[in-house]
């Protein structure tokens, strides 16, 4: 199992000297700015969950990596809001709309809350928000298999950026992971890089 204090600190320091790759950039800005279109709709999740609305960017980019920021799926793995998710975390769901719903508080809503409490790595309960804490925190949301494996940095967190490596889970289980294969995803340090080009506002706490 990862270290979690060491790899905090990695984190750290790889963000610092992470930059999006030229040819990903207009790629990576282009998602920025349509993740920040709805950011009234994930502050409401972050008040609800976390009892302040500031960490909603967390929420947009696991939106993104899970489910290409689909609304009619779930948080967590992006399977139909409407039925049990069979993918991990399985069991989750169904999310229903009310008819009595107003704007924003849906199904989305419901489920997000639901899987940010209630399924690994329960992100409802995450004690460190400096940058090395939150980018270990969307490590344990996908696994700590390339750093406990392979030594390498996840591109979960890393895709997109002069920080990624080759390699590749191509699915799940220990043996899935391909070193020949380069992550096409945007990797969550880019898209918050991103981010914060486009809102200025995104702020992170002290080290932990």
């Amino acid at each position: 199992m990862a270290n979690i204090a060491a790899l905090k600190q990695l984190n750290l320091e790889r963000w610092h000297r992470c930059e999006i790759l030229p040819n990903r950039k207009v790629e990576v800005m282009a998602a920025a700015k349509r993740l920040c279109g709805p950011k009234a709709r994930y502050q409401a999740i972050s008040q609800a969950v976390w009892g302040t609305p500031d960490r909603w960017w967390f929420i947009a980019i696991v939106h993104e990596r899970e489910s290409g920021q689909n609304f009619l799926t779930q948080l967590g793995q992006g399977d139909p809001l409407n039925q049990v998710s069979r993918h991990v975390p399985r069991g989750m769901g169904p999310y229903l709309n009310h008819p009595d719903d107003p704007p924003g508080y849906d199904a989305f809503y419901r489920c997000c809350i639901d899987v940010l409490m209630n399924s690994a790595p329960f992100a409802g309960k995450w004690p460190d928000w400096s940058i090395g804490g939150v980018l270990m925190l969307w490590i344990l949301y996908n696994g700590t298999g390339y750093e406990d494996y392979h030594h390498e940095a996840s591109p979960y967190d890393w895709g997109a950026t002069n920080i990624e490596q080759w390699g590749k889970y191509v699915k799940d289980g220990p043996n899935g992971y391909d070193p020949h294969v380069w992550d096409t995803q945007l990797g969550c340090a880019a898209m918050l890089k991103g981010m914060i080009a486009v809102d200025p506002t995104i702020s992170f706490a002290e080290a932990a």
